[in-house]
């Protein structure tokens, strides 16, 4: 299956889009199919696609543009019959983000913008020890350190544009929290959900891989809101 849709916890007040940002390895995929466990929305994954479509994916501009294309295809279907989604992709450019607001727009529902931020060390230390019989590796891209590299260059982080920032080192519980505050703040969940669901930060993965370098104290910062 492309999409998968899991007995909902939490429905949002309208139809809304959630999007992702963040470097390879950050847990983009593992947030987006954790977040589909507890609110009622599918989940729209770009690697899942990828791996159903193409024995052998190259990754290109060619490809890239099939994939967007369904993924965009496939969410406003969702989004058209009243269902929220997770658009588990990383949104890296302006453009692209631009994109998925204006087929928020298109039809009537929310958008929210998700910032996942970690150390490059962690993140890319991450991306070598995937484990290819989970969900949210099986179909991820295998990640050379001038891959990653490219990739981070080709990032345009977001500026003038509303979102939520959230640790890639937390626990899922813990960014579950920022997430519905900011949600509420949306007018999208009731003020019981969120005081149901709020819980103090939980760090995980906080050492990175000694493999991936050494790590610059000066990127360590999180913000979290």
């Amino acid at each position: 299956m492309l999409v998968s849709k899991p007995m909902p916890v939490i429905t949002l007040n309208r139809p809304t889009i959630i999007y992702l940002y963040g470097l390879p390895g950050s847990g983009k995929s593992f947030l987006a199919r954790s977040l589909v466990e507890v609110i009622s929305a599918a989940h729209v994954s770009a690697d899942r696609l990828r791996g159903e479509l193409f024995a052998r994916p190259r990754y290109d501009t060619q490809e890239e543009a099939i994939i967007n294309h369904l993924m965009s295809y496939i969410a406003g279907e969702f989004l058209r019959t009243g269902v929220s989604v997770v658009f588990d992709t990383n949104a890296a450019r302006f453009s692209q983000r631009r994109q998925i607001r204006d087929l928020a727009r298109k039809h009537k529902a929310d958008h929210l913008l998700v910032w996942l931020q970690i150390d490059h060390e962690t993140a890319y230390g991450r991306t070598q020890q995937r484990d290819r019989r989970t969900t949210d590796e099986k179909f991820a891209q295998v990640m050379t350190k001038n891959i990653f590299d490219n990739k981070v260059v080709g990032m345009q982080n977001p500026k003038e544009e509303s979102y939520v920032v959230v640790s890639g080192k937390h626990s899922f519980t813990s960014q579950k929290s920022a997430l519905l505050n900011k949600l509420y703040q949306m007018g999208l969940v009731g003020s019981g959900t969120v005081q149901t669901n709020i819980t103090k930060p939980g760090l995980v993965n906080l050492v990175p891989n000694p493999s991936a370098g050494r790590v610059d104290m000066s990127r360590r910062g999180i913000t979290i809101e």
